[in-house]
């Protein structure tokens, strides 16, 4: 565990009501929302939404996109977790690729990307009935280095996590408790995962994103 991972960033004008942080016990929002969709990458932010809706008996099911700009263990790591939980997974295939406006890398790629991916999830969650989308933003993630908060706010995604003021550091210790309470392996449920942004960060700003720019990123980071 890292120092940064203890940080409480603060709020800025970017962020919407459903990022506040320190606003909500986590337990609050369980009672008042029994069903929620979740936006799961693999990761143990997310993992943490899923078990602690599973422990209070809400019905969850989590949604993944997958496109060029996650590695395959991502899949494998996410379908891991809801195989340990007993939660529904729905894998939505999107071809990010043909975003233009994304693939163009402007300053603002995240954001754009950050929109199509829950205009993906929020139309795959609302044919299943689920009118509420959460996502894993925790309190330590930093409004001032993150421009896909803007996009959470216009998409109308709570982040339970942030709003309950929980770090980084917080969601791996409930999460390693989780595991123990499921009868799981140490890591089971990703508490002990590093975070690993997308293929595409490595790409420099202005650079167009491509198959050929994501398989050098891949091999910069060792992944192929």
């Amino acid at each position: 565990m890292t120092d940064f991972e203890n940080r409480l960033a603060p709020d800025t004008d970017i962020v919407g009501p459903g990022q506040r942080s320190a606003v909500e016990p986590l337990e609050v929002f369980l009672s008042r929302e029994p069903r929620f969709a979740v936006a799961f990458s693999g990761g143990c932010d997310s993992s943490l939404l899923l078990a602690a809706a599973k422990l209070a008996g809400n019905e969850v099911r989590a949604y993944l996109v997958k496109t060029a700009f996650q590695p395959a263990f991502e899949l494998e790591d996410a379908r891991r977790v809801v195989d340990a939980l007993g939660v529904p997974l729905t894998v939505i295939e999107a071809d990010v690729l043909t975003e233009e406006a994304i693939c163009a890398n402007p300053p603002d790629r995240c954001c754009l990307c950050k929109a199509f991916i829950f205009r993906t999830i929020r139309k795959a969650a609302t044919a299943d009935g689920f009118t509420v989308l959460v996502d894993g933003t925790n309190a330590t993630d930093d409004p001032e280095r993150r421009p896909g908060f803007a996009a959470l706010d216009e998409a109308g995604v709570v982040s339970p996590l942030r709003r309950a003021g929980l770090t980084k550091a917080n969601v791996r210790a409930v999460l390693t408790q989780l595991e123990g309470s499921f009868g799981l392996e140490p890591g089971a449920l990703m508490s002990a995962k590093p975070s690993f942004p997308c293929l595409a960060v490595y790409v420099p700003e202005g650079e167009r994103i491509d198959g050929a720019s994501l398989e050098t990123a891949a091999r910069v980071r060792g992944l192929c």
